[in-house]
């Protein structure tokens, strides 16, 4: 057996001797070199259980992670207001005509003058029994805040929290400064527990996460009456909310073929969006936002009840040296994939006898060398760019004229044809490219937006040109995420894309402000800023290494010298097919039927 495996492991590291022979290609040794792909055909890394990994932890839980994390926008929102001024059930005044009786004029962030949200005409209307005297005197009255509260128009909603707790006027901050808290959260966790899954496990980290995002989101439905706790359960949410998305998929890749990466990657975008979309439907038939905030917020608890299929990654186990550990998980998986994996713990330390363990010194080993520096500033600048988009774009999206549900259902709807789109062109064109060409047509979409958004008589065109830029922006989202998995090395990936997560999150405590800004002041002001960032990120995701065909690095010096030959105006080939060797075949011929593949 042993005298097979490393037959297998040969033909594997023959691959570099290919590389050699094939000068167009330009490719490293370590770009094609992975005894781990050996190990993992062993115990078969396209079967039953990448399939069961991937519908319910890759797939699951992106659907109730979504949920989770997304609910409170919606539950957040303000709808129309205006101060409650008591006296009209004398009168037989329509609700417009008390309103333009009893309340002064503002502009609105368009430059439209409609009623104030915050004020009224200060006066007894209760005792007033001349409106016409009334009238011809009212500019020279003075206006003051809402003496009786608010009333809120409840054609899309019966109840929001900040309906029932009056987060309006005064408090109008509320909500906006909710969004912030949750986005320094991001950035906090995003650092701990990106560096717990690469030095603790990904399992580990995992299973926080669930637990955290769980009790944090249906404590924050208990804890409305108190900002503060509103706070702080909101606060629990945002801390593992990231690697709640994470881990599953870092492992998910980690276990499966090359050619199954962007599939995975699809999984779990199409069951976020799948998530996001079934949102707007819920709240728009329930209406009341406690019952929408427990029915989206439980399942993520419920993924804990397959916690027996859960593994560690037995790649992060081998990059650790603890070899014992990986064959528990390589046999687990062996298991339900029908196969038997008879590796034993002595054989497997032969095959990484030649593998010195690498010494990390948490992120700033992503900053090793100039090549690897600049992929990581890179990275980390687009995942700015598409979180500050994502967010304000759908943040914005709720707040924009029209079914408040439509606008965020086309906003999460549009995302799934995204998705698919950028797997096909991320596989055919390659990552860099799909990536860069995605962003510059963001920029482009934004001028039409900047030009016509005051008239309200482009109103559609402003909700189709947004809803594209939201197409672009998950494509984006799923080339860049991609990229950073391929691009960073086993002992570093959940650190990197932590890294990236807390660069995304602490530009993006910004996009609250922005739709802030776009709602009160200038309706334009968002687009001026996405415009530039798009343009900026096209042109810097042109200089990222290439990543489809390649294999994963595993140390810091393959990501070191990872794209190294890689060639500026091209595009990727795929490495050449090197046929297995007579004595392995049998043994390798069985492991990746179709009828188990995801």
């Amino acid at each position: 057996m042993k005298d097979k495996l490393e037959e297998v492991i040969a033909n594997s590291r023959k691959l570099s001797t290919a590389a050699n022979s094939v000068s167009e290609m330009d490719l490293d040794e370590s770009e094609l070199n992975d005894p781990f792909q050996a190990l993992m055909e062993k115990a078969g890394n396209h079967g039953r259980y990448q399939t069961l990994y991937n519908y319910v932890f890759v797939a699951g839980l992106a659907f109730a992670g979504a949920m989770v994390y997304m609910n409170i926008i919606l539950a957040l929102n303000i709808p129309d207001h205006w101060c409650t001024v008591p006296g009209r059930e004398h009168t037989n005044l329509t609700m417009n005509q008390w309103l333009d009786l009893t309340l002064p004029k503002q502009t609105d962030n368009r430059g439209k003058e409609t009623h104030s949200n915050c004020e009224m005409y200060d006066a007894n209307f209760t005792e007033l029994t001349d409106f016409s005297a009334w009238r011809s005197s009212r500019s020279k009255n003075q206006t003051t805040a809402c003496q009786h509260g608010w009333t809120y128009d409840q054609t899309w909603y019966d109840s929001t929290i900040p309906t029932d707790q009056d987060w309006v006027c005064a408090k109008d901050l509320f909500v906006t400064n909710v969004f912030v808290v949750g986005r320094v959260t991001e950035v906090v966790g995003s650092f701990i527990f990106g560096q717990m899954g690469d030095s603790f496990g990904r399992s580990v980290v995992y299973y926080i996460s669930v637990i955290f995002c769980s009790v944090g989101r249906l404590g924050s439905v208990l804890c409305t009456s108190s900002y503060t706790w509103f706070l702080i359960m909101s606060g629990i949410v945002g801390l593992t909310v990231n690697s709640l998305f994470q881990s599953p998929q870092i492992i998910g890749m980690e276990i499966s073929r090359e050619e199954d990466r962007s599939r995975i990657a699809l999984f779990q975008s199409v069951g976020w969006s799948v998530g996001t979309t079934l949102m707007p439907l819920l709240f728009w038939w329930l209406r009341h936002w406690e019952s929408f905030m427990w029915l989206t917020s439980l399942p993520t608890a419920m993924v804990l009840l397959f916690s027996k299929y859960v593994i560690e990654s037995p790649r992060w186990l081998i990059s650790k040296r603890r070899f014992r550990e990986a064959i528990v998980q390589f046999k687990k998986i062996a298991r339900i994939n029908g196969r038997t994996f008879d590796v034993t713990e002595k054989e497997l330390t032969e095959i990484y006898s030649q593998d010195k363990h690498e010494v990390t010194y948490g992120m700033a080993s992503l900053f090793a060398g100039w090549r690897l520096a600049r992929n990581t500033t890179i990275m980390g600048f687009s995942w700015c760019v598409v979180a500050v988009s994502y967010f304000t774009l759908v943040l914005f999206s709720s707040r924009m004229a029209g079914n408040p549900f439509l606008n965020f259902l086309y906003q999460s709807i549009v995302e799934i044809p995204a998705y698919m789109v950028g797997k096909y062109m991320g596989d055919k064109y390659g990552r860099r490219f799909t990536n860069s060409v995605s962003f510059l047509t963001s920029f482009l979409t934004c001028l039409p937006i900047i030009a016509y958004a005051t008239d309200e008589r482009f109103e559609w065109l402003m909700i189709y040109l947004s809803t594209f830029i939201k197409f672009l922006n998950a494509l984006t989202f799923f080339t860049a995420n991609l990229q950073c998995l391929e691009i960073y090395p086993t002992c570093m990936r959940q650190t990197g894309i932590a890294l990236g997560t807390i660069l995304a999150n602490a530009i993006g405590v910004l996009a609250p402000y922005l739709v802030y800004l776009g709602t009160t002041v200038n309706i334009r002001a968002p687009y001026y800023i996405l415009g530039t960032l798009f343009l900026l990120g096209g042109i810097g995701a042109l200089f990222l290494p290439e990543t489809l065909h390649k294999k994963l690095p595993d140390t810091i010096e393959e990501a070191k010298n990872f794209g190294r030959h890689d060639k500026f105006f091209s595009l990727p080939k795929a490495p050449p097919v090197l046929s297995k060797t007579p004595d392995a075949e049998p043994e390798l011929t069985k492991l990746n039927q179709p009828s188990f593949a995801p």
